[in-house]
C-alpha cells in the first residue's frame, strides 16, 4: 500500500498563508507544459501532418505540369560611337540599350501581331475528368496517329488521351468574349458548338466554314471518338496581349552585355515554344524594318522624282532636235564648248543638292544646321554658275540658244542617270539591312524536367503545413481549455485537495461491461440483485485508484475528529466526476478496514449507485422518505462485508421537499448510532439544492472535481454555494488524474505510484 504523505500539507501551507508551492506565476508561460500538451496529442498532431503529407503528395502527383521554354537573342551596337568620347560616355548614367530593345520586344504591336498570326484569342482544351483526368491525358502514348485511350468509368464525355483539336477561327458576339462553349463530336469528323446550357449554336463537318448572324467557327483539326467535348472560348484580344506580356520574361544577362534571354512557361510544350519563337521573329522583323526605314524613306522620295526628271530630259532632247533640224545642223565653238561643260558640271551638282535639300526638310527642320549647310552649298554652286553666265551672254544669239539647249539635255541626262544609280543603291542597301538584334538560339523546351510543379517543395511544405496546424490547434485548445489538471490550482483557492485520484482503466472495463449487461438482461420486477458486483475496490484491490482512496482514508480519520457527526456528505460541481464511483469505492475501502459502513445514495433523479454492486434501485430512499418501507427494507447487504446500501428507490416527483422532510432528520439519527461511518452520495451542487439539504446534516462534506473537466471558477462557485448555506467543504477529491506529459513537468506529488509485490 501507498500512502501519499503530502496530501494534509497543503491545508497548512494555506492556512497558514505562506504558499510555496512551485506553480509558476501567471503571467508566465510554462513552455515545459506546452512541450507536454504537444507530447500528449502526438497522435493527433502525427495524423494531422500525415494527412497533409498525403494531400501534398496528391497535388503533386495530379497537378498539371509547367514547362518553360527559353531563347536568347543579341542586341549589337547599331553605331559607332564619337572618337575620343568613349571614355567620356562612362561618366554618366545611362540606360542600356538591351533595356530599350527588351521593351520593344514586349510591345503591343509586336505581341499583338503574335497573337493575331497564332490566333491566340482562341483557346479549345478537352474536357477533363476531374482530378484524375489530366494525369491520364498526359500519360497516353499513342502507338499511331489517331490512337485513343479508352474511357474510364464509362465517361465518354471526357478525353482521356490522344484527342486533339485546332480551331482556325472563331468569331463570337461580343457579349460571347472570355465565356466557355462546348465543341461535342460527332461521326464522320462532325461535330455541334453547344453553349453552356447545352443549346446547340452550330453543327457541321471539320473544314467547313459555319457561320450564322452570331457566330462562326471553322475547325482545321478534330481528333476524338463520337461525345468527346472540347471547351473552347474567345479572350479578349487586349486582355490576351496584356496577359502574354506579363507571362513573356526577357532580362540582360549580365550588365550591358547585349545579351538577352527570353522565357515562356505553359502546360504545352508545343505552345511554349511556338509563341516564344514566333514572337522573337516578328522582333527581329520589326527590328530590321526599323533601321531600313531611313533608306526606305529616301528611295520612296526618288522613285517620286525619277519620273519627272525623266519627263524633263526627253522634253530638252526634243527641243535639242527640232533646233537643230531647224537650224540644218549647227555646232558649237571650242571655247562655247568648254564653257558648257562647267555649266553642265555646275547646275548638275545644283540639282543633286537641292533633292539633298528636300530629303532634309523631311528630317529636319529649316532652322537645323544640317539643312543649313546644304543651302549654303546651294548658294555658293549657284554663285559659280552665276558667274558663267556672263561669257554666255557675250556669245551670239544663236550659240546662246544652242548653248542652253545642249545644256538642258546633258544636265537632265546627267541628273537622270544620277537619281538611277542613287535608286539601285538604296533598293541594296533596304535589302542589305539586317538590323541589329540577332536570334541566337531558338526557343526550346526540356521536357523531361518540368520547371512546376516541385514535387518535392510540395510534398514538404505540406507537411509542414500540416505539422504547424496541428501544432497550432493543440496549443489553441489547450489556451481555450480551462479545466484543472494540477491540484495546487485548487489548493490555491484555499481548498486542500485530500486525494488525487488516478484514472483506472480496469474501471473503464467494469464500467463498459455493465452498460452491457444492463442493455442485455431482461430484469423482472421482483429481481433483487445481480451476481455481478462491478465495485473496483472488490474486483481489483491493488488498482493505483483504491490506493489513492486508502490515502483518502486515512486522511479522513485525521478530518473528522473534530466533525459533529460521522455521516459524510459527497458532492461535486457538475455531472459527470465520479462521485457514485468514489462513493462505492471509499464505503468498501472503509469496510475492508474492519469498520461498518452504510452508502446512501441520495440522487434520487439520476442516481446509479446500484449499478456498481449490482442489485435494483427498488425500495430505496425515496421509498423510506416517502413512508412507503421502513429502513430494514431499504437497506440492502453487499457482497463486501461491513458495507450495507440504500439506493434511490422511485425518482420521486419533489426530491428536495422529501429531503427537507423530518424523515430524513429521523433518518440521519437512526444510521448514525447504528454505522462507524455514514457516506452520502448527492447530486451536483451547481444544478441543484440537495447537497445543501444533505450538507446541513452531515458532519464532513467532500467536494469531488475531476481532471481536466472542471474549472477553477466552478469549483469555486461550489463552494460558496455551499458556504452560502452555512456548510464548510471539508476538501477535495481530484479524480480521474491521467498521467500527461504536460502535466508530468510540474506537480508530481498527485499521482501515485504503482508499488506492489513481485509474487
Amino acid at each position: 500500500m501507498s500512502i501519499d504523505e503530502n496530501i494534509v500539507k497543503p491545508t497548512v501551507r494555506n492556512q497558514q498563508g505562506n504558499n510555496t508551492s512551485n506553480n509558476a506565476p501567471a503571467n508566465e508561460i510554462d513552455l515545459m507544459a506546452l512541450f507536454g500538451a504537444l507530447i500528449d496529442r502526438k497522435i493527433f498532431i502525427v495524423s494531422i501532418t500525415t494527412l497533409f503529407a498525403v494531400i501534398g503528395i496528391a497535388i503533386a502527383i495530379f497537378s498539371t505540369p509547367i514547362y518553360k521554354a527559353t531563347a536568347m537573342i543579341q542586341v549589337e551596337e547599331s553605331g559607332g560611337s564619337v572618337p575620343g568620347l568613349d571614355d567620356m560616355a562612362g561618366m554618366f548614367e545611362s540606360s542600356s540599350k538591351s533595356i530599350t530593345e527588351i521593351e520593344l520586344l514586349k510591345s503591343r504591336s509586336v505581341i499583338g501581331e503574335a497573337v493575331d498570326t497564332l490566333k491566340l484569342d482562341i483557346v479549345a482544351v478537352p474536357k477533363l475528368f476531374p482530378v484524375i483526368g489530366g494525369r491520364s491525358f498526359r500519360k497516353f502514348n499513342p502507338i499511331k496517329e489517331g490512337d485513343l485511350a479508352a474511357a474510364s468509368f464509362g465517361a465518354t464525355s471526357y478525353a482521356w488521351g490522344g484527342e486533339q483539336i485546332e480551331v482556325f477561327r472563331f468569331d463570337v458576339p461580343q457579349y460571347g468574349i472570355d465565356k466557355e462553349y462546348i465543341i461535342q463530336a460527332s461521326d464522320n469528323q462532325s461535330f455541334k458548338l453547344l453553349s453552356e446550357d447545352g443549346k446547340v449554336i452550330l453543327h457541321g463537318k471539320v473544314g467547313e466554314e459555319l457561320s450564322n448572324d452570331r457566330f462562326s467557327i471553322t475547325l482545321k483539326t478534330l481528333v476524338a471518338r463520337a461525345g468527346t467535348e472540347f471547351i473552347v472560348t474567345r479572350k479578349d484580344r487586349l486582355n490576351t496581349i496584356v496577359d502574354l506580356q506579363t507571362a513573356i520574361g526577357a532580362s540582360e544577362k549580365g550588365k550591358d552585355s547585349g545579351i538577352v534571354n527570353l522565357s515562356f512557361q505553359h502546360e504545352t510544350p508545343e505552345y511554349a515554344e511556338g509563341v516564344l519563337n514566333k514572337t522573337a521573329e516578328i522582333y527581329v522583323l520589326r527590328n530590321v524594318d526599323r533601321n531600313s526605314a531611313e533608306a526606305k524613306k529616301s528611295l520612296d522620295f526618288l522613285e517620286v522624282q525619277l519620273p519627272e526628271i525623266k519627263k524633263q530630259l526627253e522634253s530638252s532632247e526634243a527641243l535639242f532636235n527640232d533646233y537643230q533640224r531647224d537650224q540644218q545642223s549647227v555646232n558649237i565653238t571650242l571655247e562655247t564648248q568648254g564653257v558648257l561643260e562647267q555649266i553642265v558640271e555646275l547646275d548638275t551638282k545644283l540639282q543633286e543638292l537641292d533633292l539633298k535639300r528636300l530629303a532634309m526638310s523631311r528630317m529636319f527642320k529649316r532652322n537645323h544646321p544640317n539643312y543649313q549647310g546644304i543651302v549654303e552649298q546651294i548658294e555658293a554652286v549657284q554663285k559659280q554658275r552665276d558667274g558663267l553666265a556672263g561669257k554666255i551672254s557675250n556669245l551670239p544669239e544663236m550659240q546662246q540658244k544652242l548653248l542652253r539647249l545642249t545644256r538642258d539635255v546633258e544636265v537632265g541626262n546627267e541628273i537622270y542617270m544620277m537619281l538611277l544609280g542613287k535608286v539601285q543603291e538604296l533598293d541594296i542597301v533596304r535589302a542589305g539591312t539586317v538590323g541589329n538584334v540577332r536570334i541566337i538560339d531558338v526557343a526550346e523546351v526540356n521536357t523531361i524536367k518540368p520547371v512546376k510543379p516541385k514535387k518535392a517543395l510540395i510534398v514538404v511544405m505540406a507537411t509542414l503545413v500540416g505539422g504547424m496546424l496541428a501544432i497550432a490547434i493543440v496549443l489553441v485548445q489547450k489556451a481555450l481549455h480551462k479545466g484543472v489538471e494540477d491540484p495546487s490550482e485548487i489548493e490555491a483557492i484555499g481548498m486542500p485537495v485530500y486525494a488525487s485520484v488516478p484514472f483506472s482503466m480496469h474501471q473503464d472495463k467494469l464500467t463498459g461491461l455493465t452498460k452491457a449487461l444492463t442493455k442485455g438482461r431482461k430484469r423482472k420486477a421482483n429481481q433483487s440483485h445481480n451476481d455481478k458486483s462491478n465495485v473496483l475496490a472488490v474486483d481489483n484491490p491493488a488498482d493505483l485508484s483504491i490506493e489513492a482512496l486508502r490515502s483518502l482514508r486515512t486522511s479522513l480519520h485525521f478530518a473528522m475528529m473534530e466533525a459533529k457527526n460521522n455521516v459524510i456528505a459527497i458532492s461535486g460541481p457538475s455531472p459527470g466526476v465520479g462521485k457514485s464511483f468514489i462513493s462505492a469505492n471509499l464505503g468498501a475501502v472503509l469496510a475492508q478496514s474492519g469498520q461498518k459502513v452504510l452508502v446512501i445514495d441520495a440522487d434520487m433523479r439520476k442516481g446509479y449507485l446500484q449499478k456498481q454492486f449490482g442489485i435494483v434501485w427498488e425500495n430505496g430512499l425515496s421509498d423510506y422518505l416517502s413512508g412507503q418501507q421502513t429502513l430494514e427494507q431499504v437497506t440492502k447487504a453487499t457482497n463486501v462485508e461491513g458495507l450495507s446500501v440504500i439506493t434511490r428507490g422511485q425518482v420521486p416527483p419533489n426530491p428536495s421537499e422529501l429531503l427537507m422532510h423530518s424523515n430524513f432528520s429521523d433518518l440521519i439519527t437512526e444510521i448514525k448510532a447504528k454505522y462507524d461511518i455514514i457516506l452520502i452520495d448527492t447530486p451536483p451542487i451547481l444544478a441543484v439544492t440537495d447537497p445543501a439539504i444533505v450538507g446541513g446534516h452531515a458532519g464532513t462534506m467532500l467536494l469531488v472535481t475531476r481532471f481536466g473537466q472542471n474549472a477553477i471558477k466552478e469549483i469555486d462557485y461550489a463552494r460558496q454555494r455551499f458556504e452560502q448555506n452555512g456548510i464548510d467543504v471539508k476538501g477535495v477529491v481530484f479524480n480521474g488524474v491521467v498521467k500527461k506529459a504536460s502535466n508530468a513537468y510540474g506537480y508530481y506529488g498527485y499521482y501515485n505510484y504503482e508499488y506492489k509485490s513481485d509474487k
